[in-house]
């Protein structure tokens, strides 16, 4: 697909974030993607990962993991490759994979048998994925491992106190300000005329 068509339809790109302000791009990248091949395995992985989470996390959980790890998968993507387009949902799906995880490890002595094929399941996803990204340099491993962290995070903390979602959305909230704040500093000194 032609880079420049998914720049003008909201693909995530560094220096528009950062310099033209439009910081919207987090959040319309992940709706975005680079062929159909892309947008299948996104789709297949939501929907296999998706309804597993659904079972574990209320729709608030579910929706907040969801978009904060796409989001900040995102702005680890813009830190790490500040001169790419990025596409796709693969770093919310990621989330949520990792909410599961988080999940999982919360309350790993209460169903210890579907958490440990849990974890064999998800080890052998994250070394076939680190293989694809190695192999395929369009494959954005940082998003994935941001959007991953983040998930694993909301799902540790949501369900081991479900009373905690306020405090993981502020959490959230205060590491998108902090890459906010950083950002510009980064760009300035990557871009510098």
């Amino acid at each position: 697909m032609d880079l420049q068509k998914l720049v003008d339809g909201g693909a995530l790109y560094g220096p528009y974030v950062v310099f033209k302000e439009e910081w919207w791009r987090l959040g319309s990248a992940m709706f975005l993607h680079g062929g159909m091949t892309h947008f299948l395995m996104n789709m297949v992985s939501l929907y296999l990962i998706g309804r597993g989470a659904e079972i574990y996390f209320d729709a608030k959980s579910y929706m907040g993991i969801y978009f904060f790890s796409g989001i900040i998968g995102s702005l680890v993507s813009l830190t790490v490759h500040p001169q790419s387009v990025g596409v796709g949902a693969s770093g919310a799906v990621f989330g949520l994979f990792g909410a599961l995880a988080g999940f999982f490890l919360a309350h790993r002595d209460k169903i210890a048998p579907q958490s440990k094929a849990f974890m064999k399941d998800f080890g052998i996803i994250i070394l076939v994925n680190g293989i694809f990204g190695l192999a395929i340099p369009s494959v954005d491993m940082s998003a994935h491992i941001g959007g991953l962290v983040v998930g694993f995070v909301g799902g540790f903390m949501i369900q081991r106190n479900a009373q905690w979602f306020i405090f993981y959305v502020i959490a959230m909230a205060a590491v998108i300000f902090f890459f906010y704040a950083a950002l510009p500093g980064v760009y300035r000194d990557i871009f510098r005329p």
